[in-house]
């Protein structure tokens, strides 16, 4: 009979052969409330396991990335978004010999606490919510407080310091300094969800009618290629070149700056434009008109969102920043307030 305490050691001394950059799952600084450890699985998989089955990591299917119900199949969700970050991390951590399952957890994480109807949502609470709000501080609430009955998932300090530290939303360009973030697997996080959005904000614009290929700026096509894959492949070969054996995660100069370009040229292009259409003003009012609606009428919300709360403008920005798009719009239906 296989003594099931060796294999969660086995898997720890297998870690002794990353990187010394890499974190170790048995040198984790440990969670907000002392566990016993899993005999199986480490606690960086203990922790990408309990985000996989949470709640909120289930309504990103119905969570917008950028386009507001789009009637096509194809278009990235706030959970493909997720996935497609994880696997670009995975592939750059795994290259990197780093911790694999902390950079997975991570990535599956960051954006538990984004809101319905992408950008737009988030932008229309940080406008009325008294305290402002970010989606990278949200998804921290949601895995330390909201989950699991107002438990948290208790998740490892590692996981959570990549989760709050893997937003760059205000930069205006991606050269300017990023800011600290604990691990490298959190660094490689932070770079892969760039990597995502920036190709699949471009397949989605494409695919929407609102820019073709031959938009793209020259600088951009010459440097990271014509097509998705070659821009991701890419991308990820100079973060792994530049990267390599050293206590940092970074791009070369000339890749950083062309996918710099691109991003901005996402802005000013996509993003802008698509904030100014009717479905984008209409999410940002659903989003408006909840809000105010629950803080009003605080007896309205679920009482969980009380319970676990400072009070009604928090309550009321928990359970609308949890809403996907489809309940949010039902919701609103239903009420005949709009």
């Amino acid at each position: 009979m296989v003594n099931r305490l060796n294999i969660r050691q086995t898997i720890e001394g297998r870690e002794e052969r990353l990187s010394q950059h890499a974190v170790k799952s048995r040198a984790s600084r440990g969670r907000e409330r002392y566990e016993e450890p899993c005999p199986i699985r480490t606690a960086f998989q203990r922790d990408r396991d309990r985000i996989v089955h949470s709640n909120a990591f289930r309504r990103l299917k119905h969570k917008t990335q950028v386009f507001i119900a789009p009637l096509g199949d194809h278009y990235v969700t706030r959970l493909t978004h997720t996935l497609e970050v994880s696997q670009v991390a995975r592939t750059i951590a795994r290259a990197l010999n780093l911790n694999e399952d902390l950079t997975e957890a991570i990535s599956l994480g960051h954006d538990l606490g984004h809101t319905p109807f992408g950008h737009i949502g988030e932008e229309a609470l940080n406008e009325i919510y008294p305290g402002g709000f970010r989606h990278n501080e949200q998804s921290l609430r949601v895995v330390d407080r909201l989950e699991n009955d107002g438990q948290g998932l208790n998740l490892t300090w590692e996981v959570r310091d990549g989760i709050i530290n893997h937003s760059k939303s205000k930069l205006v360009s991606l050269q300017q300094d990023w800011g600290m973030v604990g691990t490298l697997e959190g660094a490689v996080c932070r770079i892969s969800d760039i990597v995502a959005y920036v190709n699949h904000d471009v397949d989605d614009a494409i695919r929407a009618g609102i820019i073709t290929g031959e938009d793209l700026p020259a600088m951009v096509t010459g440097t990271l290629g014509r097509t998705h894959s070659e821009r991701i492949n890419t991308m990820v070969s100079d973060i792994v070149e530049q990267s390599w054996e050293q206590p940092e995660i970074a791009m070369s100069p000339l890749i950083l700056e062309a996918t710099d370009i691109l991003r901005r040229f996402l802005f000013r292009r996509v993003y802008n434009w698509h904030s100014a259409q009717a479905e984008a003003e209409k999410g940002r009012l659903v989003v408006r008109r909840l809000y105010e609606y629950f803080r009003e009428h605080p007896d309205r919300l679920p009482p969980e969102y009380l319970l676990h709360s400072s009070g009604a403008e928090q309550g009321s920005v928990d359970y609308v920043a949890g809403m996907t798009d489809h309940f949010a719009l039902r919701l609103m239906k239903e009420m005949e307030v709009l």
